[in-house]
């Protein structure tokens, strides 16, 4: 196994459990006591977790695995739902997008769309994550608009008031939401406030909402409320999501496709 693969699955398995043992880690990914005592430190060193007298606990109360570690996690439902979302999107639109591995996926899905290979601009793509506008911004056929403020390493996404003066100049026809919960009751939900703050100026800005979640983010809750559930026009989700839920999101008006 390699160096990235065991911090992912330490990771993983700290935000799962709260805490590990040495020895525990090191039977569970069938390694020696010393690597994960070296990995523990290296993480400690990163902020990523603290060392304890012979384990480690997750970094804080309100922990997020970082972007970076979170790519494989569910990545063939991510994929499915991103095209799905991908063609909810029309020639010509504006469309917001915020940060995520799933929204990630719906940028590279509309890459490589046959119909957004030319126009002027074929889309225009409104995002505060670096890495989106990284990925999307050698497509010439794409009109890439990034809002500016302070980037926040664990997901690459700008935070902050200098991006309300962008956002509060603009209109989308589209805002495409990655969330860390999403909960008829308590609205879509991110882990950071000021993520989610920019989260709700683009939500604002658009008019009309698509939340991309997979299953495992349904009926869940989190620390900082994006939107309420009456904003969101659109849900797309994996095919794995409970039928209840599903119920209940449909109750609440909100459209529901399931891939």
């Amino acid at each position: 196994m390699s160096r990235d693969a065991r911090w992912k699955t330490l990771l993983e398995l700290l935000v799962e459990r709260g805490r590990l043992d040495v020895e525990e880690a090191a039977a569970e990914l069938a390694v020696s006591a010393a690597t994960i005592r070296r990995d523990f430190d290296q993480l400690a060193e990163q902020q990523m977790l603290v060392r304890t007298r012979g384990g480690a606990v997750v970094h804080g109360v309100s922990y997020e695995l970082p972007l970076r570690y979170k790519t494989a996690r569910r990545a063939s439902e991510k994929q499915r739902i991103a095209r799905a979302v991908a063609e909810l999107l029309a020639p010509g639109e504006a469309v917001g997008l915020t940060g995520g591995t799933t929204t990630t996926e719906v940028a590279r899905a509309l890459a490589v769309r046959g119909d957004l290979t030319s126009g002027s601009p074929a889309l225009t793509v409104v995002t505060n994550a670096l890495n989106i506008a990284n990925e999307l911004a050698v497509r010439p056929q794409f009109k890439i608009v990034v809002t500016g403020g302070v980037a926040r390493p664990q997901s690459y996404e700008l935070i902050g008031p200098l991006a309300d003066g962008v956002l509060g100049q603009i209109r989308l026809d589209v805002a495409v939401l990655g969330v860390v919960a999403f909960d008829v009751t308590h609205g879509a939900a991110a882990h950071d406030e000021a993520e989610a703050a920019i989260n709700r100026l683009l939500c604002e800005r658009a008019e009309r909402v698509v939340v991309a979640a997979d299953s495992s983010k349904l009926g869940r809750r989190a620390f900082a409320r994006i939107c309420p559930a009456h904003l969101v026009d659109t849900l797309v989700t994996d095919a794995a999501a409970d039928p209840e839920t599903v119920r209940l999101f449909e109750e609440a008006g909100i459209r529901v496709v399931t891939v």
